[in-house]
């Protein structure tokens, strides 16, 4: 055998073939990735998203418009004693709004205010009768300002039978106020009601988020494993991973979508009168993202192990069934309960992302009791993640026939 030969033959034993190790890198944020372009490039939810915030930007905005704006009127009369009774209309609806604004125009009798009113020239004609005062114009009456018209022409009225009985009209008045009292109203001079509709809408929105970014993961995780596709991934990503982009990434989504919705319907409220109610509510809406964040994931994992147990899309319905109804029964007694019942169940996990931030909003929380709630659910969080993780783990191989949620938690891993 020549040298050449003799060398290639020892050169395997020579010079041993290595395999360097190989290097784990994260997988997760590749799946995230993946769910988030998926979601994105999906027109119904684009659609359904742009839609929701034009319309909900839309219908503040109209209300500020069907509002009627500020009063603004004039009133034609026939001489002085109307004059004054316009100025204090004026007077009396600026106290209201200072922008209001109403004038007189004297036209010397009854016939020519009414032909002024008829023709377009002022807005309302004011005309003495003998039980008194007559406001005439070609269309319905402005409530606003004939109640303001009926206030002045009462009061003065009353004060020159007052002077004529030998007595002063605070004397004959007393007693006869009435005044009105929100008994939602918070100290700070927020609006209680606003607080009630905001808490009542960002039940709403986890509820909506909770249900519809659920049933997405449920969908992809099954759809995956109906066409096999699971296989290769779960042979390129370890299933742990694999879990954790989807249900992170379905997250970020969920959360950017309530950011927005929020936005848009703070920027919304600006232009209606209950903008000046906004500062007092910013703690609520600030503390209501944690709040949302950690309950969302708090059933995330759970969803995608409830896709995890289906073998089809049809099989869906009846393993995703118990999640929705943990849904519904959350939503509709937490914005029904009262008093005690109420403080204490905005402690229980799911149901203090509903109510907490709603106490909050109201002003009826001390400042250590958000921070209990947020605890609690974050321990909740965890063994929901630990628990969706295991059902996960050990269903979403399983190909033959859907799983009970019983049968999954007897596998073993």
């Amino acid at each position: 055998m020549s040298t050449t030969q003799q060398t290639l033959a020892r050169a395997p034993e020579a010079a041993p073939l290595t395999q360097a190790p190989r290097k784990t890198s994260a997988k997760w944020p590749l799946v995230a990735a993946r769910e988030i372009q998926v979601r994105l490039r999906d027109k119904n939810f684009l659609m359904g998203t742009g839609l929701s915030l034009v319309i909900l930007l839309g219908v503040l905005i109209a209300q500020s418009f069907l509002g009627g704006g500020s009063l603004s009127y004039q009133l034609g009369v026939e001489g002085s004693a109307g004059t004054q009774i316009v100025t204090a209309v004026d007077q009396a609806a600026k106290a209201g709004d200072p922008e209001a604004k109403v004038t007189s125009v004297e036209l010397g009798d009854a016939a020519a205010v009414e032909a002024a009113a008829r023709n377009g020239d002022v807005d309302y004609g004011l005309i003495a009768t003998a039980d008194g005062w007559e406001l005439v114009d070609e269309g319905p009456t402005n409530p606003e300002l004939q109640m303001l018209v009926g206030q002045v022409v009462s009061e003065q009225s009353l004060a020159a039978n007052a002077e004529a009985a030998g007595t002063d009209l605070p004397t004959l008045m007393q007693g006869s106020s009435l005044t009105a009292r929100d008994l939602t109203a918070k100290a700070d001079g927020s609006d209680g009601f606003l607080a009630f509709i905001l808490g009542f809408v960002f039940a709403m929105l986890f509820y909506m988020a909770s249900l519809l970014f659920g049933m997405q993961i449920a969908s992809s995780v099954v759809e995956e494993k109906q066409s096999r596709l699971v296989e290769i991934l779960a042979a390129a990503i370890p299933v742990r991973q694999l879990l954790l982009g989807k249900v992170l990434g379905n997250t970020l989504l969920a959360l950017v979508q309530l950011v927005l919705i929020v936005a848009v319907g703070l920027i919304g409220l600006t232009f209606t009168e209950y903008d000046v109610a906004l500062p007092g509510l910013a703690a609520g809406i600030a503390w209501y993202i944690p709040f949302f964040v950690l309950g969302f994931l708090a059933l995330a994992c759970i969803w995608a192990a409830a896709g995890a147990l289906a073998s089809r899309v049809e099989d869906l319905q009846s393993t995703t069934m118990p999640l929705t109804m943990l849904l519904v029964l959350a939503f509709i007694v937490g914005i029904n309960l009262q008093g005690t019942a109420r403080d204490i169940a905005s402690f229980v996990p799911i149901m203090s992302t509903i109510l907490m931030p709603m106490r909050i909003l109201e002003g009826k929380a001390e400042w250590w009791e958000p921070i209990v709630a947020l605890l609690l659910v974050l321990g909740f969080c965890l063994l929901t993640i630990r628990l969706g993780a295991r059902l996960y783990h050990r269903s979403l191989l399983h190909t033959s026939g859907s799983l009970s949620w019983r049968k999954a938690l007897a596998l073993k891993d």
